[in-house]
């Protein structure tokens, strides 16, 4: 029994009938099947797969296999004719090299035609009787063990369907429910009342709503209109409450708050608004003394990519550093998104580009991270510049131009955001950690007083605080695009101990509520795009975190 295709499985959220276990045991070219049955998830929205689901879906099965990189023929040559899916084709392509040597020696006639057909049918399953019934080893220890201590949390379920109106709607709705069920939790919000249980009469109650209206009155009064399920209702905050003005000016359209108020159910006056807010009661400490290493935006194919410095990283990963015996506890690397930089992502890019093929910008970079010794677990996201969806959540890199990546044994490829879970052993439950790339960044640095203020993307742990107070990547509707699911992946619902993202190339730890706060630098020289917006980069920062002691150290490859 192949236990790589079992724990490829077992880590992506997928499960295999036993008939299709055998069958993908059968195979040398783990990597293949594992393209294979990744998109046949994604295609099929089933985490259960089995000959069954296959037969139903033979149009998307047979689009996927003419998705599947060249240099992955063979094995998927074979493994069409094994699920009995394809073998038409096969047989049809031998059947015509057959008929063309026999009609070259004069020798061709409607039986021979037939014999033809018949025999080249009867090769092909013979053929293939007689490889399926060799047995096959494969050398799977050192990948399953390197992998038992990484965790994929969460998951992007691939979606097709057409999106109405009603799905934005729905797409709401939850939300709020979610976020709500985490507001009741608060001891603050007392007499809790839904919108339409508000009567005439004056009293002090509370609320939880969605935020659909946000504005100033000529008296300087901050108006707000609150929504539930229920019903709307005006919500007003007095310019003379300065901390509670200043309080509600961090409100964003479309977020869930609590406020306890006063008033009638024409309008209602704000004494406290509360936020969902993600905080954690203590700090995890491992038991093993094992560290990681958080970077982003290596934006590889641009002119600017600092090659340079990124193997001066490599060179101190494999200790080729004098005097760093600390580099023998790293165990762990995450790289959060824009990892090549991609092409058509502004206008004119090309000028800036080294490498003007997508396929050659993955292969380029892997042949980078093949470098790094092979120990080091490697968890890797997509960003804005990965030719993935813009759309949130994206999903893995696509295999027809990242396939480089999955022929790498040290990596685990993710959704972005993702939330992952690393270090668990016996007596620890390990670290959660919540990565996102960052692209609802922006607006929230350009929109929000208190971050315009602080410039906030060269500051970007606290737009990272501003959406853990929200718990939400993106609580405003603009922000970014994004699919409504019937569960919105962008709740943060589990609260994680790290949360790091990058996009901003800005190099910053935090603490917020004992929730370590991490933005990673970047790997590119300064772009005239970030010139002209005031943004200044840091460069070849790497923050380095100990499991076990919960030192944060900056390693500096600049």
């Amino acid at each position: 029994m192949n236990k790589e295709i079992l724990s490829f499985c077992s880590h992506k959220g997928f499960l295999l009938d036993n008939d299709l276990l055998k069958l993908f045991n059968e195979f040398e070219d783990i990597e293949s099947i594992k393209i294979f049955i990744e998109q046949i998830t994604k295609q099929t929205s089933q985490r259960i797969i089995t000959k069954k689901i296959l037969n139903k879906n033979k149009e998307k099965v047979e689009q996927i296999f003419l998705n599947i990189p060249n240099k992955n023929k063979k094995t998927i040559d074979k493994l069409k004719i094994k699920l009995g899916l394809s073998i038409e084709i096969i047989k049809e392509k031998e059947i015509v090299n057959k008929f063309v040597e026999d009609f070259g020696k004069g020798e061709v006639t409607d039986n021979s035609i037939n014999n033809s057909i018949n025999n080249s049918i009867n090769d092909t399953i013979d053929k293939e009787i007689k490889k399926t019934q060799k047995t096959m080893n494969f050398d799977i220890g050192k990948k399953q063990n390197s992998f038992e201590s990484v965790k994929i949390m969460s998951a992007t379920p691939f979606v097709g369907k057409k999106l109405e109106v009603k799905n934005f709607v729905s797409y709401f709705k939850n939300r709020f429910v979610e976020l709500k069920n985490i507001l009741q939790e608060n001891s603050c919000l007392k007499n809790l009342v839904s919108i339409n249980k508000i009567s005439e009469n004056r009293q002090n109650i509370s609320i939880i709503g969605i935020v659909s209206d946000k504005k100033i009155t000529k008296n300087k009064n901050i108006l707000f209109e609150l929504e539930d399920l229920t019903g709307k209702i005006k919500v007003l905050v007095n310019s003379s409450k300065k901390e509670l003005y200043e309080k509600a000016e961090e409100i964003t359209l479309d977020s869930v708050i609590g406020i306890n108020c006063s008033g009638n159910k024409e309008i209602v006056f704000v004494n406290d608004v509360i936020f969902p807010e993600a905080m954690i009661l203590e700090r995890k400490k491992s038991l093993v003394d094992e560290s990681i290493l958080f970077i982003g935006d290596l934006h590889f194919g641009s002119k600017l990519f600092l090659r340079e410095n990124f193997l001066k990283f490599i060179d101190y990963l494999n200790g080729k550093v004098p005097n760093t015996p600390e580099v023998k506890k790293i165990k762990y690397l995450f790289i959060v998104g824009d990892i090549i930089t991609g092409i058509g992502n502004y206008p004119n890019q090309e000028k800036d580009l080294e490498i003007k093929d997508l396929e050659e910008q993955f292969l380029g970079l892997v042949e980078l991270l093949k470098q790094i010794r092979e120990d080091i677990i490697i968890i890797i996201s997509p960003g804005n510049h990965d030719c993935v969806r813009l759309i949130e959540p994206q999903p893995l890199f696509d295999e027809k131009y990242a396939w480089p990546l999955y022929d790498m044994k040290n990596v685990i490829l993710t959704t972005n955001p993702c939330k992952v879970n690393i270090g668990a052993i016996e007596g620890f439950s390990g670290f959660d950690i919540l990565t996102y790339h960052g692209f609802s960044f922006p607006y929230y640095a350009n929109n929000v007083s208190k971050l315009i203020l602080k410039k906030a993307m060269n500051c970007p742990e606290e737009i990272m605080k501003y959406l853990l107070k929200n718990r939400h990547l993106a609580p405003t509707h603009k922000s970014i695009q994004y699919f409504p699911l019937e569960k919105d992946p962008l709740i943060i619902k589990d609260i994680p101990d790290i949360f790091v993202a990058a996009h901003t190339h800005k190099s910053a730890v935090a603490y917020y509520n004992n929730i370590l706060v991490i933005s990673t630098s970047c790997w590119e020289a300064m772009t005239p795009y970030q010139e002209k917006f005031g943004n200044t980069p840091d460069h070849c920062k790497v923050p380095m975190f100990n499991l076990k002691t919960r030192e944060i150290k900056i390693l500096d490859f600049e």
